[in-house]
C-alpha cells in the first residue's frame, strides 16, 4: 500500500477540491486555511485542508457570507478541521437566519408577480425599487446633505 503525502501542493488541492488557486490564496489570505512554506518558499497544505474547503463552500452554497463562515471556524478549537458533529452544531444555528433569507424571498417573488408588467416602475411606490425607503418622504436628492448645507450656510 502507497504512503499518501502528509501535504499537498496548492495545485493538488485545486485539483482535488474544484477550488482554483486563486481562492485557495484567497481564502488564505482571509484566514479560512492555512499553508505551511517549503524551504522553497512553496505553499504546502495539511490534507484536512481537504475537508475545510469542503466546509466552506458547502456553507457558501447555502447562503453564508466568507465572513459568517470564517466566524463560525474560528468556534472550533486550534483551528482544526470541522467534523461532522461540528457542521450538525453550526448548521443549527444558521437555521434561523436561513429561514429569515427564505421568507424574505418569497415575501419578494409574491410581490413581484402583483408587480410585473404594471410598468409604473415609480420609484416613490414600487416596492422592487423603493424597498423600505425610509427617506422618500423627503423627495429627490440627498436630504441629509442638503439640510446640511442649507444648515451651514
Amino acid at each position: 500500500m502507497t504512503k499518501l503525502p502528509e501535504s499537498l501542493t496548492i495545485g493538488q488541492v485545486a485539483e482535488r477540491s474544484g477550488v482554483p488557486h486563486t481562492a485557495l490564496r484567497f481564502y488564505e489570505e482571509r484566514g479560512l486555511i492555512a499553508s505551511h512554506r517549503t524551504a522553497g518558499n512553496q505553499r504546502r497544505y495539511a490534507r484536512s485542508v481537504l475537508r475545510r474547503l469542503a466546509f466552506i463552500r458547502t456553507a457558501q452554497r447555502v447562503g453564508l457570507s466568507l465572513e459568517e463562515v470564517h466566524a463560525a471556524l474560528a468556534t472550533l478549537p486550534d483551528g482544526r478541521t470541522p467534523t461532522k458533529a461540528d457542521w450538525s452544531r453550526l448548521s443549527q444555528s444558521w437555521q434561523e437566519e436561513l429561514d429569515a433569507r427564505i421568507d424574505s424571498l418569497h415575501r419578494l417573488r409574491d410581490r413581484l408577480t402583483s408587480c410585473i408588467g404594471c410598468g409604473c416602475l415609480s420609484l416613490r411606490s414600487c416596492f422592487l425599487h423603493n424597498f423600505d425607503d425610509a427617506q422618500a418622504v423627503d423627495g429627490p436628492g440627498a436630504p441629509k446633505l442638503k439640510a446640511a448645507t442649507e444648515g451651514g450656510t
